[in-house]
């Protein structure tokens, strides 16, 4: 399902990153975008997440991304 909701952990779990490098992420701006229906609920898309990984696709190191 493309528009499949995913908790922290899950984003966590398929990016190999920590929950506190997403909340860091998340209040920098940085990271795939993300939604907040309550002041206590935060969750992503599958499909968004990866395809924010996908951009992030480097062909050699020292190059900015």
């Amino acid at each position: 399902m493309t528009g499949e909701y995913i908790q922290p952990e899950d984003v966590a779990e398929l990016t190999g990153m920590s929950l506190k490098a997403l909340g860091y992420l998340r209040w920098h701006g940085g990271g795939p975008k993300f939604y907040k229906p309550t002041p206590r609920t935060i969750l992503y898309k599958r499909a968004e997440v990866l395809a924010w990984l996908e951009a992030s696709a480097l062909t050699q190191t020292g190059v900015p991304a």
